[in-house]
Protein backbone atom coordinates (compact mmCIF):
# COMPACT_ATOMS: atom_id res chain seq x y z
CA UNK A 1 0.00 0.00 0.00
CA UNK A 2 1.52 3.31 -0.93
CA UNK A 3 -0.76 6.36 -0.43
CA UNK A 4 -0.83 8.96 -2.35
CA UNK A 5 -0.90 12.40 -0.10
CA UNK A 6 -4.55 12.89 1.17
CA UNK A 7 -5.86 16.22 0.35
CA UNK A 8 -8.98 17.50 2.43
CA UNK A 9 -10.51 21.17 2.53
CA UNK A 10 -12.46 23.65 4.57
CA UNK A 11 -15.05 25.66 3.02
CA UNK A 12 -14.87 28.42 5.02
CA UNK A 13 -11.83 29.63 4.28
CA UNK A 14 -10.54 27.79 1.33
CA UNK A 15 -7.70 25.73 3.25
CA UNK A 16 -6.05 22.25 2.21
CA UNK A 17 -5.17 20.23 5.07
CA UNK A 18 -3.10 16.96 3.91
CA UNK A 19 -2.33 13.80 5.18
CA UNK A 20 0.84 11.83 4.45
CA UNK A 21 1.63 8.36 5.03
CA UNK A 22 2.56 5.50 2.81
CA UNK A 23 1.47 2.42 4.50
CA UNK A 24 -1.50 0.91 6.78
CA UNK A 25 -0.11 0.43 10.14
CA UNK A 26 2.43 3.20 9.76
CA UNK A 27 2.57 6.81 10.96
CA UNK A 28 1.39 9.75 9.37
CA UNK A 29 2.05 13.44 9.11
CA UNK A 30 -0.93 16.47 8.99
CA UNK A 31 0.36 19.81 7.43
CA UNK A 32 -2.16 22.63 8.29
CA UNK A 33 -5.03 21.31 10.01
CA UNK A 34 -8.35 23.56 10.80
CA UNK A 35 -9.75 23.80 14.18
CA UNK A 36 -13.53 23.23 13.01
CA UNK A 37 -11.99 19.41 11.72
CA UNK A 38 -9.92 17.80 13.90
CA UNK A 39 -12.78 14.89 14.60
CA UNK A 40 -12.86 14.60 10.70
CA UNK A 41 -8.78 14.59 10.44
CA UNK A 42 -8.44 11.82 13.42
CA UNK A 43 -11.31 10.02 11.44
CA UNK A 44 -8.89 9.75 8.26
CA UNK A 45 -6.33 8.34 10.49
CA UNK A 46 -8.34 5.81 12.56
CA UNK A 47 -9.73 4.59 9.06
CA UNK A 48 -6.48 3.90 7.43
CA UNK A 49 -4.90 2.78 10.78
CA UNK A 50 -2.27 5.78 10.84
CA UNK A 51 -0.55 6.30 14.22
CA UNK A 52 0.32 10.83 13.53
CA UNK A 53 3.96 11.73 14.19
CA UNK A 54 4.17 15.34 13.42
CA UNK A 55 1.68 18.01 12.66
CA UNK A 56 3.34 20.49 10.41
CA UNK A 57 2.72 24.45 9.86
CA UNK A 58 3.40 26.22 6.76
CA UNK A 59 3.05 29.33 8.68
CA UNK A 60 0.74 31.28 11.45
CA UNK A 61 -2.19 31.61 9.27
CA UNK A 62 -4.44 34.50 9.52
CA UNK A 63 -7.71 33.10 8.23
CA UNK A 64 -8.18 30.14 9.97
CA UNK A 65 -7.04 28.88 13.50
CA UNK A 66 -4.94 25.34 13.93
CA UNK A 67 -5.92 22.04 15.61
CA UNK A 68 -1.95 21.64 15.94
CA UNK A 69 -1.97 21.87 19.70
CA UNK A 70 -5.17 20.13 20.78
CA UNK A 71 -3.90 16.72 17.87
CA UNK A 72 -0.97 17.00 19.62
CA UNK A 73 -2.54 16.38 23.38
CA UNK A 74 -5.28 13.61 21.44
CA UNK A 75 -2.62 11.73 19.99
CA UNK A 76 1.33 12.58 21.40
CA UNK A 77 2.68 13.66 18.06
CA UNK A 78 4.82 16.55 17.73
CA UNK A 79 4.03 19.98 16.59
CA UNK A 80 6.84 21.55 14.33
CA UNK A 81 6.66 24.59 13.07
CA UNK A 82 8.90 27.11 10.91
CA UNK A 83 11.25 28.49 13.22
CA UNK A 84 10.22 32.75 11.82
CA UNK A 85 6.77 32.44 12.74
CA UNK A 86 7.16 33.11 16.52
CA UNK A 87 5.26 30.20 17.95
CA UNK A 88 7.28 29.18 20.70
CA UNK A 89 5.02 26.26 22.46
CA UNK A 90 6.34 24.05 19.02
CA UNK A 91 7.81 20.74 20.13
CA UNK A 92 10.24 21.66 16.98
CA UNK A 93 11.20 24.73 15.28
CA UNK A 94 12.11 24.16 12.37
CA UNK A 95 15.01 25.76 10.14
CA UNK A 96 15.76 25.57 6.13
CA UNK A 97 17.63 22.24 5.18
CA UNK A 98 15.93 20.24 7.96
CA UNK A 99 15.07 17.11 7.65
CA UNK A 100 11.87 15.78 9.27
CA UNK A 101 11.66 11.89 9.60
CA UNK A 102 8.49 9.56 10.21
CA UNK A 103 7.59 5.91 9.14
CA UNK A 104 11.14 5.49 7.20
CA UNK A 105 9.76 8.34 4.85
CA UNK A 106 11.46 11.75 4.75
CA UNK A 107 9.86 15.49 4.45
CA UNK A 108 12.54 18.13 3.16
CA UNK A 109 11.90 21.15 4.55
CA UNK A 110 12.34 24.46 2.35
CA UNK A 111 12.14 28.20 4.06
CA UNK A 112 10.08 29.96 1.23
CA UNK A 113 9.44 33.43 2.65
CA UNK A 114 7.59 36.03 1.36
CA UNK A 115 3.69 35.35 2.62
CA UNK A 116 5.59 35.67 5.82
CA UNK A 117 8.79 35.76 7.16
CA UNK A 118 9.22 32.64 8.43
CA UNK A 119 6.85 30.65 5.84
CA UNK A 120 7.80 27.65 5.05
CA UNK A 121 7.55 24.42 2.18
CA UNK A 122 7.51 20.78 2.24
CA UNK A 123 9.20 18.07 -0.07
CA UNK A 124 8.08 14.66 0.21
CA UNK A 125 8.63 12.36 -2.14
CA UNK A 126 7.77 13.81 -5.82
CA UNK A 127 5.31 16.44 -4.06
CA UNK A 128 5.89 19.49 -2.81
CA UNK A 129 3.24 21.77 -0.33
CA UNK A 130 3.84 25.29 -0.64
CA UNK A 131 1.54 27.02 2.09
CA UNK A 132 0.47 30.11 1.03
CA UNK A 133 4.05 30.86 -1.22
CA UNK A 134 2.90 29.29 -4.38
CA UNK A 135 -0.75 28.81 -4.98
CA UNK A 136 -2.27 27.28 -8.45
CA UNK A 137 -2.03 30.22 -11.19
CA UNK A 138 -0.75 32.49 -8.33
CA UNK A 139 0.71 33.25 -5.07
CA UNK A 140 -0.28 34.54 -1.43
CA UNK A 141 -0.47 37.90 -0.72
CA UNK A 142 2.46 40.42 0.85
CA UNK A 143 1.46 43.11 2.85
CA UNK A 144 0.81 42.18 5.79
CA UNK A 145 2.46 39.84 9.11
CA UNK A 146 6.33 40.77 7.79
CA UNK A 147 5.35 39.97 4.64
CA UNK A 148 7.36 41.03 1.70
CA UNK A 149 6.73 40.76 -2.71
CA UNK A 150 10.96 40.78 -3.13
CA UNK A 151 11.24 37.99 -0.64
CA UNK A 152 8.56 35.77 -1.96
CA UNK A 153 9.86 36.08 -5.49
CA UNK A 154 13.14 34.69 -4.79
CA UNK A 155 11.70 31.84 -2.60
CA UNK A 156 9.52 30.88 -5.76
CA UNK A 157 11.87 31.33 -8.47
CA UNK A 158 15.08 30.48 -7.24
CA UNK A 159 14.00 27.70 -4.64
CA UNK A 160 10.06 26.40 -5.67
CA UNK A 161 11.21 26.77 -9.81
CA UNK A 162 14.28 24.65 -9.07
CA UNK A 163 12.70 21.53 -7.68
CA UNK A 164 12.23 18.96 -11.07
CA UNK A 165 9.41 20.30 -13.63
CA UNK A 166 7.16 17.45 -13.06
CA UNK A 167 6.95 17.67 -9.35
CA UNK A 168 3.12 17.49 -7.86
CA UNK A 169 2.57 20.92 -6.47
CA UNK A 170 -0.06 21.17 -3.42
CA UNK A 171 -1.62 24.64 -2.48
CA UNK A 172 -2.14 25.84 0.75
CA UNK A 173 -5.40 27.30 -0.35
CA UNK A 174 -7.49 27.31 -3.45
CA UNK A 175 -10.36 29.57 -3.97
CA UNK A 176 -11.48 28.10 -7.70
CA UNK A 177 -11.45 24.32 -7.49
CA UNK A 178 -8.47 23.72 -8.64
CA UNK A 179 -6.55 21.35 -6.48
CA UNK A 180 -2.97 19.97 -7.55
CA UNK A 181 -0.33 21.79 -10.25
CA UNK A 182 3.12 21.29 -11.24
CA UNK A 183 6.04 23.24 -10.53
CA UNK A 184 6.67 23.25 -14.50
CA UNK A 185 3.10 24.15 -14.98
CA UNK A 186 3.65 27.18 -12.78
CA UNK A 187 6.64 28.08 -14.24
CA UNK A 188 5.55 28.48 -17.75
CA UNK A 189 1.71 29.76 -16.73
CA UNK A 190 1.72 31.34 -13.15
CA UNK A 191 0.03 34.41 -14.22
CA UNK A 192 1.40 36.47 -11.00
CA UNK A 193 4.85 35.29 -11.46
CA UNK A 194 5.65 33.13 -14.67
CA UNK A 195 7.88 35.19 -17.59
CA UNK A 196 7.78 38.84 -14.77
CA UNK A 197 10.67 40.54 -13.66
CA UNK A 198 11.30 41.36 -9.91
CA UNK A 199 10.29 44.80 -10.30
CA UNK A 200 6.91 44.09 -12.15
CA UNK A 201 5.93 41.13 -9.72
CA UNK A 202 6.90 43.79 -7.11
CA UNK A 203 4.66 46.13 -8.47
CA UNK A 204 1.76 44.05 -9.02
CA UNK A 205 1.90 42.98 -5.63
CA UNK A 206 2.01 46.35 -4.31
CA UNK A 207 -1.43 47.45 -6.29
CA UNK A 208 -3.94 44.23 -5.17
CA UNK A 209 -5.56 46.30 -2.46
CA UNK A 210 -6.93 43.41 -0.82
CA UNK A 211 -9.23 43.69 2.25
CA UNK A 212 -7.72 42.41 5.63
CA UNK A 213 -8.43 38.91 6.36
CA UNK A 214 -11.44 38.59 8.35
CA UNK A 215 -10.00 36.37 11.07
CA UNK A 216 -6.79 37.84 11.36
CA UNK A 217 -6.86 39.57 14.65
CA UNK A 218 -7.74 36.50 16.43
CA UNK A 219 -6.34 33.66 14.12
CA UNK A 220 -2.82 34.79 14.37
CA UNK A 221 -2.42 35.12 18.49
CA UNK A 222 -4.34 31.68 18.87
CA UNK A 223 -2.25 30.02 16.10
CA UNK A 224 1.04 31.83 17.75
CA UNK A 225 -0.20 29.02 20.62
CA UNK A 226 -1.01 26.27 18.14
CA UNK A 227 -4.07 27.56 18.32
CA UNK A 228 -5.05 26.41 22.21
CA UNK A 229 -6.36 29.03 24.32
CA UNK A 230 -3.95 30.86 26.00
CA UNK A 231 -3.91 30.45 29.42
CA UNK A 232 -3.38 26.37 28.08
Amino acid sequence: MNLKPIQLFDTESSTFTYILATQAGGEAVLIDPVDEHWERDLEHLRRLDLKLAYVLETHAHADHVTSAGKLRELTGAKAAVPSGCGIPPADVQLNDGDVIRFGGEEILVLHTPGHTAGSMSYVWRNNVFTGDTLLINGCGRTDFQSGSADALFDSVTKKLFSLPDDMLMWPGHDYKGQVVSTIGWEKQHNARLAKRSREEFVQLMAELDLPKPKRIDVAVPANQNLGLPHSA
